[in-house]
């Protein structure tokens, strides 16, 4: 079987980890790199011998997939144009920068039948799906409360994420996007969302610390912790407690201990960010040849959009909590 002709739009540096899982994929090969800068298009294009174009609009017509890693400002009109010309879309997260363009992107997979998903790496990391599962089961018993710590010490001055015409915000869209998937994930739709600002210790133009409280359809309250300036130097990302048991997804491991039982029980070996990269673009080249569904659905997609955009109403006007609005194709 010919694998899948991809092209990779923006050469940027989430592309550069793109490039790693598709240099390695079975059924993907890259034919060619999009990005205004000439000499960041050919060198990603080098190592896969493929061509380099300023434009989405200069590609071939024979490319079937593309991975869209430019800034979120850009999503709807990239996503839209390569939709239209049957090209199938996977978009680096955010889908779009509000809940609008995001209905017209997916509004372009409809009219032109083109496969669509947003990239969420999470949910190709196996100790997630497994916490899934083990959540499911009642490992935990009924779950109460989930905390998610997204954290590092960053200079984001000179990157496009900082300027908010580009990003569409700051922490919060950046990685707050990853929280409100994964919770989702676990325990279903949020339907209630509150955020606050922390101090912009960098003096950005976009919110650098925040906080979000998510509340789920089944009445489990999240708590977010988001930073590009402070490390809280946690060795995991997310802790699910239950009256029965708690469970932590590690960076390095992951583990969970009931109650009752003397010691925690290790069942994953953590995070590998390529290895995550390499199992969504299968899965995505499995949705463009139809042999299966996404991790990631679009109603997921716009789900993550609408909590998003819920939570800079909650920021911006001091609001408190702010109801999710119903988001699905």
């Amino acid at each position: 079987m010919t694998p899948l002709r991809y092209a990779v739009v923006g050469a940027g540096a989430i592309a550069q980890a793109y490039a790693q899982a598709l240099l390695a994929a079975d059924d993907a090969t890259v034919v060619a790199v999009v990005d205004p800068r000439s000499e960041a298009a050919e060198a990603l294009a080098e190592p896969f011998a493929a061509m380099a174009y300023a434009d989405v609009s200069e590609l071939p017509g024979d490319v079937d997939a593309a991975v869209v890693c430019t800034p979120p400002s850009t999503h709807a009109d990239v996503c839209c144009a390569l939709l239209e010309a049957g090209v199938a879309v996977l978009c680096e997260k955010p889908l779009a920068v509000n809940l609008a363009e995001a209905h017209r992107i997916v509004g372009a997979a409809k009219a032109s039948g083109s496969a669509l998903s947003m990239a969420s790496k999470f949910r190709y990391v196996p100790d997630l799906i497994q916490a899934r599962s083990l959540v499911a089961g009642g490992l935990l018993g009924k779950v109460v409360w989930l905390e998610s710590v997204f954290s590092g010490s960053l200079d984001m001055s000179k990157r496009w994420n900082s300027d908010p015409d580009v990003s569409g915000g700051g922490v919060l869209i950046d990685n707050g996007t990853h929280s409100v998937d994964i919770v989702r994930y676990l325990l279903g739709p949020v339907v209630e969302v509150l955020a606050v600002e922390g101090a912009r210790a960098e003096g950005l133009r976009v919110e650098d610390t925040a906080t979000l409280l998510l509340r789920t359809v089944s009445g489990v309250q999240a708590h977010v912790t988001l930073s590009w300036t402070v490390d809280r130097m946690a060795d995991h990302y997310l802790v699910v407690t239950g009256h029965e048991g708690t469970l932590e997804l590690g960076w390095r491991r992951s583990r969970y201990k009931r109650r009752a039982a003397p010691e925690w029980v290790d069942f994953g070996t953590g995070y590998d960010k390529i290895a995550a990269f390499s199992n969504q673009i299968a899965n995505f080249s499995g949705l463009v040849r139809g042999r299966e569904p996404s991790l990631v659905s679009i109603d997921d997609a716009l789900a993550s959009v609408a909590v998003i955009e819920a939570a800079y109403a909650s920021l911006r006007h001091g609001a408190g909590w702010i109801p999710v609005p119903e988001a699905t194709a």
